[in-house]
């Protein structure tokens, strides 16, 4: 193909790797499937399992905060990659993880074959991989924070005001094979980064075990989320993308007091360490609106453990949020360092018996820029016969664990999920009746406050519309337990709002639906390809929402229990 002729002025492509995902091909494995839930926290659920798909939200919120034409490229084929390369471009920016480094290679490789004086940046925790600037061509590496990269690298102002941008939170999701109505939530950015610096952690590390904050006040939040919500059509829901959003105690705080002062509430799902929840309170996460929460709990005992947990309870903590409506998943390491086949079996248990709505299970994996990673470095223990796409952590180890040669660790990992399932039944079960128990609790206890009666009001609309799903459960059980279970939730349900024909018919509707996925399953398998998305942002025309106090610049914390302080 001929070179193409170099362009003037500012044409940018910000992409993400090209699919088929969830294939073994050159370039990728099976188990990378575009499905966060069911590709590590539902997966051997079956037709139970959580089915939806994510974007690379950090693809638009860069678009967003540069200036100039660009266009963002979401899980295209490699065709189209090429195709919109071929028509030219100043700047290619990339991003991917370890697990597609083939593909980010092949994708700049093209870009330098056809656009010689094209500027290619990458991105993504793909980065950290040593020697990423030798073995993939490009010009720039971004690594952290990136939109002060960027804005330098085109020669624009790096601490100018941050757009946030409109994002819905998920695509094409299912339960039970039973399309979800309505709009998903919406993406909500405060910051990125984490300063717990857990030494597994790719966030922690890649960041530089530092946090930026892009909304760094209660009044932030609340005018950004406002914003977001009227774009929306009034999606009062929000999926926060902040590893430690309530460890800033006081920006929460503020948060909360602003939105009880103006009476417009939102709902959150937000990750968090157990004992920045402690620090800030369970009444306080329930009357901020808090639906669901991400706590890596990692291990039951103290030598798998970490700061974040100490003097934390999670049994105790996880029945409190469940009471009051909060649904939780807890997440777990499998194959850590001091694991044998003799106590991993406790671990698992462990876990099981915690009765979060969802577990997710992750094999042990030093991935590059992480402690974990120099530690199995410095001893030898890395897997360096074991090609990048497979360091996806539902596999295989990539480094050497005297206790689980071969395919031991695939093993285990498979047999926790199963175990958590068989032992708490699907996790629309669970998290229907954790809806159901925090709709009776509001209902006996926010007479009179407005905060709770939103909150009492949304968790009961909740149970409404997944209240079909019951017929679904019932049949595609995981055991007798689940049956059990299901009827005797179906029993309180039904004796609080008494079933219609409605309801009856809903729940016949939704167990045909489900049937058809398992029998669409059954032939063409469950894997389900993200929508490649094409969005182009004119010079000068962002749909983002301002955030005028914003700067993209980190902010330097120390840590005090449960809180962060200005360094």
């Amino acid at each position: 193909m001929a070179h193409l002729t170099c362009v003037t002025g500012k044409r940018v492509l910000l992409t993400g790797v090209f699919g088929p995902f969830g294939v073994d091909d050159e370039y990728g494995r099976k188990e990378s499937i575009m499905e966060l839930f069911h590709n590590q926290v539902t997966r051997e659920q079956g037709v139970a399992s959580f089915r939806f798909q994510h974007r690379s939200f950090g693809l638009y919120f860069l678009a967003e905060n540069i200036d100039g034409d660009v266009t963002v490229l979401d899980f295209p084929s490699q065709r189209a990659f090429q195709r919109e390369v071929d028509k030219g471009y100043d700047v290619v920016g990339i991003s991917f993880i370890a697990p597609n480094f083939r593909k980010a290679q092949a994708m700049a490789r093209y870009v330098r074959k056809v656009s010689p004086c094209t500027t290619i940046v990458l991105g993504g925790h793909g980065t950290a991989v040593e020697g990423v600037e030798e073995q993939i061509p490009c010009d720039h590496v971004v690594r952290g924070e990136g939109v002060r990269p960027l804005r330098r690298i085109l020669g624009q102002t790096p601490d100018a005001p941050i757009r946030h941008p409109v994002l819905p939170s998920s695509d094409k999701t299912m339960l039970f094979g039973i399309p979800v109505p309505g709009s998903s939530a919406n993406v909500l950015v405060p910051g990125v980064g984490c300063i717990n610096a857990c030494k597994f952690c790719c966030t922690s590390h890649f960041f530089g075990k530092q946090y930026t904050s892009y909304l760094s006040t209660g009044k932030d939040l609340f005018d950004t989320a406002c914003a977001v919500a009227d774009r929306r059509g009034g999606n009062a829901e929000f999926f926060v993308l902040d590893e430690i959003f309530l460890k800033d105690r006081d920006r929460a705080l503020d948060l909360l007091a602003r939105m009880e002062r103006e009476r417009r509430y939102f709902e959150f799902n937000v990750f968090s360490s157990a004992e920045a929840i402690q620090a800030f309170g369970v009444e306080n996460l329930q009357r901020l609106g808090a639906r669901f929460v991400w706590i890596g709990v990692e291990s039951s005992t103290r030598q798998g453990n970490y700061a974040k947990n100490e003097g934390v309870d999670p049994a105790l903590l996880i029945r409190q949020l469940q009471e009051r409506g909060m649904a939780v998943l807890a997440s777990a390491i499998v194959c850590m360092e001091h694991h044998t086949p003799a106590n991993i079996g406790r671990d698992i248990e462990y876990m099981a018996n915690l009765h979060a709505d969802f577990v997710q299970f992750m094999l042990l994996t030093p991935l590059p820029v992480t402690a974990l990673y120099l530690d199995h470095q410095k001893k030898g223990w890395l897997r360096e016969d074991l090609p990048l796409e497979e360091w996806h952590g539902q596999k295989e180890l990539s480094f050497r664990h005297p206790a689980f040669p071969g395919n031991e660790a695939e093993r285990w990992l498979k047999h926790a999920f199963r175990h958590d399932y068989e032992v708490n039944g699907s996790s629309m079960l669970r998290i229907l009746r954790t809806t159901f128990r925090g709709a009776t609790w509001l209902a006996k206890n926010a007479a009179g406050d407005p905060c709770l009666e939103f909150h009492r009001a949304r968790m009961e609309e909740r149970v409404h519309a997944w209240r079909p799903a019951l017929s679904s459960i019932l049949a595609y059980p995981v055991n007798h337990d689940e049956i059990r279970s299901a009827k005797a939730l179906r029993a309180d349900i039904e004796a609080h709002w008494p079933s219609t024909l409605h309801t009856k018919t809903t729940g016949i509707a939704a167990r045909t639906l489900t049937h058809l996925w398992d029998l669409r399953c059954r032939i063409r398998g469950d894997r389900i390809q993200p929508r490649s998305l094409r969005t182009r942002y004119l010079p000068g025309v962002r749909t983002g929402i301002l955030v005028p106090s914003a700067q993209s610049s980190p902010k330097q914390v120390a840590v005090a229990k449960g809180h962060v302080a200005a360094g």
